[in-house]
This record gives C-alpha cells, structure tokens and sequence, in this order.
C-alpha cells in the first residue's frame, strides 16, 4: 500500500488508494500547495484526511466477487436488474467465477428509509467489495431538501477514493451512426475515452458563498500529486492498444495556472514515464468545438480537470445518439492487473423518473457497465469483449428500445444480450 502524505500550513493532508490494509506499507511525502490552508480549510478536511488507497493485492487465484449494488433511485433498479442478469450468464460459463451481489440504498431511496444519501453500512460494504455497480440516483422529489440523493453519490466517491472517471465516446453497434445528431460521413469511426479527474479541483475547492455583499468565490486547487496519477491512469490505458493510442490533454494553460501546471505536469510524466505514447494538447474550448466539428481528431484517450471533463464528457456523450447507450467507471486506481481496484459502474443517464417503471428504458449502458466492470476491476478482458459483443449483436439484429429506434422493452433487451452472450461464451 503507497500512503501519499501532502505537508502545508497548518495541517496535513493523507492520501489512500483503497481502504485495505497490507503488510507493506510505502510512505511517500509529497509538496502541499503554497496556500493549503486557504484551499483546504478546516470545515472541508480534518487536520488529516483520508482521500485515497493504492493496493498491491494479486488479482491471480481470485475467482469469487463480492459486488455491492445500489440500483438508486426511479429506473435505476430496473437496469441494474438487467446488467446483473448478464453478468449472471458469465458467471454460469465460466467455472472459475462466482459473484455475491449485495443490494444497498443509496440517493433518495436511501432517505426515505433511513434519512441519509449514503449510510455508514452501505459505504462500508462498497469500500470493502470489489467493485459497485450503480443505477441512478436522484429525483424531483429529493431536489431541494437538506438531505439530497446527490449527496451520496458525493461521499462514495470520496470515501472510496475514485479519482478517475472514464466514459467512453463510441458507437454499440456501426448502425447507431444513424441516429446521431451529428452526419454520419463526420461522427463515423468516433471512439475516444474521456479520462475526467474526479476528486480534485474546483469541486473541492474553497468556496466563498454571497451573504449579500453581491459577492462570491470559488477555487480550483490542483496538486502535482493529483495531476500525476490521472496521466499515469491515462498513460497506462493508451498502453493496452497496439499500438498505443494518442493521449491528448484538454486544459485552459493560455489563463489558469493550475492548466499551466497540468500542461507541465502531463508533459513530464508522458515523456519520462510513457515514451511510446503519441500525445497533445488542446485548449478545453478548442477542444469543444473539435467534438462537433470533427470528433475523429480526439480519438484515443482524453485527459482532462475535474471541471472541464465534467462538461466535455456531457457534451461528448450526445454523438452517439441517447444517453441510454453511454456507460462509464469511476476508478480507485490503475487497473494493471496486478492489484484489485475498486471501482463504481454506472450509466451516464440519470433516473429518469418520467419513464421509470414502464419498462421501456434502455438498459444497454448499465449492461456496458457491467462488462467495464470485469474490464479493470476484475481483470477478465474476454468476457467484457464477449458482452460488448453480444449488445453488439443484439442491436443489429433490430431488438431495441424507443430511444435508439427500436419497440423492445428493458426486459426484452436485456434477455436477448444474456442469450446471445450465452452462445458466445
């Protein structure tokens, strides 16, 4: 286990990978921002904070998997039900694993039981798995009070340490270019994966609100630290192709100084640590008009800050045509096949309170999910190429749901990726 402690003024910050403790432990001091103090005051981090944990637990000889679910809030449950039916038909081909599904609240559900986004049992039992699978949280019915689904989300992700987020921009099947909004001859061939930094930056910054002198601050802190692991993530993840893709870094380094360290800092790693990686840089709003124009250009891996990937990735995920096809992982580490890294799978959509319980949602992110869930935290490669080639297949064949063209319902859907999967495995 590496502890990545960070000095400054005043007090200390700790940064941990995973919640498990090993035998070996690696302490590694690394600079605090010059004003730490001011970005990280009091009310937002106790003298020592607990943000991350990196473990070296061997991924050989593990076949049993326990899973925490949180199916949330609305239509949530409704296509977990359906990622976890695939994941069954794996775990029915394949002697050498076994899945324990453990079902929590979390969002709003969560609160009408038991008056918290996220209780202590349930963020124990996700910290303490080997990977969550998400549904959606959140709903007009939570949205102004003082306990709010969002709220959870907030805490597993911080408890948990998933500082890199990944949402992949591609089409499920070729004939889904022609429900996009862009023209087919500009978004064909499109596959990049936005590689978002998720537990740093303006989000977790000093925060200034107007008491009614008509002002208010916001700050965006970023560490050395921080910067280095997403560009090691992102490094490591264009490595797994042959060749490797290009990398290209989005940032704002012409105005903020943190864009200019982030330039600096992605420049340094990628050089000395990943040579054979072809990489760039693009300004985030020159990049943003890249994506409409001519998205092909950003294929491979996009690294970004925790804000701009936040809107990038929302922009990015209207190319292929529904929110209801996108999924995405939120990492606690880098998936190198060595070490067990925890992770959260869900789909970008929301819950979707309007069309929830008519079992007419779309269940194919959640089921994409799943399979990136075998991807980099279970490390089993050919059953998540297996599933993504079974939804491949399932959408050709015409079987979909109204979003994407189709009359199937989420059920119909999900059955006929866990038969074709069947045939395939």
């Amino acid at each position: 286990m590496k502890l990545l402690f960070t000095r400054g003024t005043g007090f200390q910050r700790l940064y941990i990978h995973s919640a498990s403790l090993l035998p070996t432990i690696s302490i590694h001091i690394v600079p605090a921002p010059p004003i730490a103090s001011a970005i990280y005051p009091e009310d937002l981090f106790a003298p020592v904070s607990v943000l991350n944990v990196e473990t070296e637990t061997p991924l050989t000889g593990m076949g049993k998997y326990n899973i925490v679910v949180f199916g949330g809030d609305h239509c949530g449950p409704e296509v977990t039900a359906e990622a976890i039916k695939v994941l069954r038909v794996v775990e029915k081909k394949r002697s050498d694993i076994e899945f324990n599904f453990q079902d929590h609240l979390l969002g709003g559900a969560s609160i009408d039981a038991a008056g918290t986004a996220l209780t202590d049992e349930a963020l124990n039992a996700a910290k303490s798995a080997d990977a969550v699978i998400l549904g959606a949280v959140g709903g007009p019915k939570w949205g102004t009070g003082a306990v709010r689904p969002e709220q959870g989300i907030l805490r597993l992700r911080k408890e948990m340490g998933t500082f890199g987020n990944l949402r992949p921009c591609n089409f499920a099947a070729p004939s889904l270019v022609d429900i996009s909004p862009l023209k087919a001859d500009v978004c064909r061939s499109v596959d990049f994966n936005i590689i978002r930094e998720l537990t740093g930056g303006i989000y977790f910054g000093a925060r200034r609100e107007d008491d009614g002198d008509g002002y208010a601050l916001d700050t965006e802190p970023y560490s050395r630290a921080e910067i280095e692991r997403i560009v090691r993530l992102a490094g490591h993840l264009a490595m797994q192709h042959n060749p490797p893709l290009p990398v290209w870094s989005l940032d704002k380094a012409n105005v903020l100084a943190t864009s200019r360290l982030w330039r600096k800092v992605v420049t340094e790693i990628l050089d000395k640590e990943f040579p054979q990686v072809k990489y760039g840089h693009h300004l985030v709003d020159s990049a943003a008009m890249l994506m409409i124009k001519d998205p092909r250009k950003l294929n491979g891996i996009v690294v970004t800050s925790n804000l701009f990937g936040d809107i990038i990735s929302d922009e990015a995920s209207v190319i292929p045509g529904s929110l209801g096809l996108l999924p995405s992982a939120s990492l606690s580490g880098i998936p190198d096949g060595k070490s067990r890294v925890n992770g959260i799978y869900e789909p970008i959509h929301g819950s979707a309170p309007d069309i929830s319980g008519k079992g007419i949602v779309n269940p194919i992110a959640a089921i994409l999910s799943a399979a990136m869930l075998l991807q980099y935290s279970l490390n089993r490669p050919a059953e998540a190429n297996a599933i993504e080639t079974a939804v491949r297949n399932v959408i050709e064949s015409g079987v979909r749901t109204g979003d994407i063209g189709g009359k199937a319902t989420t059920k119909e859907v999900g059955d006929a990726v866990a038969a074709e999967l069947e045939k395939i495995l």
